[in-house]
């Protein structure tokens, strides 16, 4: 925490500095040089609100950091899901978290930390000292101090599901700060705090949508309607209340998606990773991505050194569909269909050429076609695809699910069901032939099918204390449950990730480790 939690400003610019000076999705990431910028001369005019807010969304991207060869920090949250394997090997500290073993050495644990407490670092900065910039517009200021508060909501709602009771700080900190050695925080209080963040931002005249990347009014009314489902289920279980609160929080952006083409499910399985459609319609809020920055960070997922990309044969595959995963998908469910879906099983040789076997599915959800090429079409070789963090597909199934939870399935929680089915051309039965439990885990079902290799799926494992059986095509409780990725049982200890080892030993206020872990 020592390392993270600082005030020197003339440090934190040093981490990408972008102006948001139009919507371009291309100027949005441009960077800024900060020789001319110091903490005397920071935050004197709004042009410092925006790099300084730049930085709390570039941070955001830790994530997509390198942890080790063949792998990246958000294989953390695939790893641990069951639903995915390798075809590397090579990774020692990926090895551990597809085998339940990690511990508070694992590189990606580390990493994960790490990551979120520079996110709030950076939201703190900006949350305490725009408000004294002068002269500023007043909305412009409002609503910058709103996207930073859903930035820190976003990087504590990670932390909190991660690690449980975790540091709630709120202020700059320098190394005479009070609580510069932070003991752990309970998680009702900090679930109190992510609240306040997003309803702050909510208030914050943001649009609706926002084809720049920044935070949307959408984004926002979604996260908390996330927030309020996850609060509704373990460990807090706050029921009825918060399932609730989710299903109007959820039903606001459904309502508005019905009268405004701005908002919906894109037509087809392609345009979720068309790099043209980045921000738009279905994509409520990604992790912006650009060459000359920064690229997609989801290279793991190609095929092991299979040439699909005009790179030729790369050593990638750490990240493969389970076959057990892939096969518990219905009969005619578009998203298995080669090349159409989220998987595919041929592709082109070097990315362009002739048509060959891949010999097994591999997951497409983040294939980039226009870099990586198609049929007699070489791709730009630029990278630029975003990396989706709230789409609007799972609002249709947070609010399903929600609805459902208040006394049985509705038609208007069928109606966002049958929604997701019909994209997938799969048939759905009537509303009369569901009860509450049926109709309850056929939308997680879908959770695990449609937001399949997008980081979600675990934490909903631990917010429901169940996991998807691929063999019975039912649910089994947590502990107990075997992934199939390792054959090894999810365990107790299991619903919390360690904290890192030296952060425990730099801060013994945060004593205890976690349950079942060594430290």
């Amino acid at each position: 925490m020592r390392f993270l939690i600082n005030n020197q400003i003339g440090k934190m610019i040093l981490s990408i500095i972008i102006l948001f000076s139009t919507v371009s999705c291309s100027e949005f990431l441009d960077e800024v040089a900060p020789s001319n910028l110091s903490p005397e001369s920071f935050y004197q005019i709004p042009d410092h609100a925006e790099a300084a807010l730049a930085s709390v969304y570039a941070d955001m991207r830790y994530m997509g950091y390198g942890a080790g060869i063949f792998s990246s920090n958000w294989q953390l949250l695939e790893a641990l899901s069951g639903t995915s394997t390798t075809e590397t090997a090579q990774n020692s500290d990926l090895n551990n978290l597809y085998g339940l073993v990690h511990d508070g050495n694992t590189g990606h644990v580390v990493n994960y930390w790490n990551g979120v407490y520079k996110v709030i670092a950076q939201a703190n900065q900006v949350i305490a000292k725009v408000p004294d910039i002068t002269p500023m517009d007043e909305a412009q200021k409002t609503r910058i101090l709103g996207e930073a508060r859903f930035l820190r909501a976003t990087a504590y709602f990670t932390a909190v599901r991660l690690w449980g009771d975790v540091p709630l700080i709120t202020e700059p900190q320098t190394a005479s700060s009070e609580d510069f050695l932070p003991a752990r925080t309970s998680q009702e209080e900090v679930y109190s705090l992510i609240e306040s963040d997003l309803k702050i931002a909510e208030a914050a005249g943001l649009p609706w949508m926002d084809a720049s990347g920044r935070v949307s009014l959408a984004a926002v009314k979604a996260q908390l309607a996330r927030v309020y489902l996850t609060m509704a289920g373990f460990p807090l279980q706050k029921g009825a209340s918060h399932y609730q609160l989710a299903a109007s929080k959820s039903k606001e952006v459904i309502d508005y998606a019905n009268g405004n083409v701005s908002i919906g499910l894109f037509s087809t399985y392609g345009e979720v990773h068309q790099e043209n459609l980045k921000n738009t319609v279905e994509h409520l809020f990604m992790l912006q991505y650009n060459n000359v920055v920064a690229s997609n960070p989801m290279d793991n997922m190609y095929p092991n050194f299979k040439p699909v990309t005009y790179n030729g044969p790369s050593g990638t595959g750490s990240t493969v569909p389970t076959p057990a995963f892939y096969n518990s998908f219905e009969d005619g469910d578009l998203r298995t269909k080669n090349q159409e879906g989220y998987f595919y099983n041929t592709y082109y040789t070097n990315g362009s050429g002739e048509e060959f076997d891949l010999g097994a599915p591999y997951i497409f959800k983040h294939f980039n076609t226009a870099s990586n090429g198609t049929k007699d079409n070489p791709g730009s070789r630029n990278n630029n695809l975003n990396v989706p963090q709230i789409r609007y597909a799972e609002v249709l199934l947070l609010f399903a699910e929600a609805q459902n939870e208040l006394g049985g399935p509705t038609q208007e929680a069928y109606d966002a069901l049958k929604e997701i089915r019909d994209r997938a051309t799969l048939a759905t039965p009537a509303l009369g032939e569901y009860n509450q439990s049926s109709f309850r885990e056929a939308v997680w079902k879908e959770r695990w099918h449609e937001l399949c290799y997008e980081q979600i799926t675990w934490f909903d494992m631990v917010r429901l204390r169940k996991a998807y059986n691929e063999n019975t095509d039912g649910f089994d409780a947590f502990v107990g449950h075997v992934n199939l990725s390792s054959n090894q049982a999810l365990q107790e200890k299991h619903l919390l990730l360690p904290l890192g080892t030296q952060e425990m030993l730099n801060n013994p206020n945060l004593k205890p480790q976690n349950p079942g872990y060594p430290g």
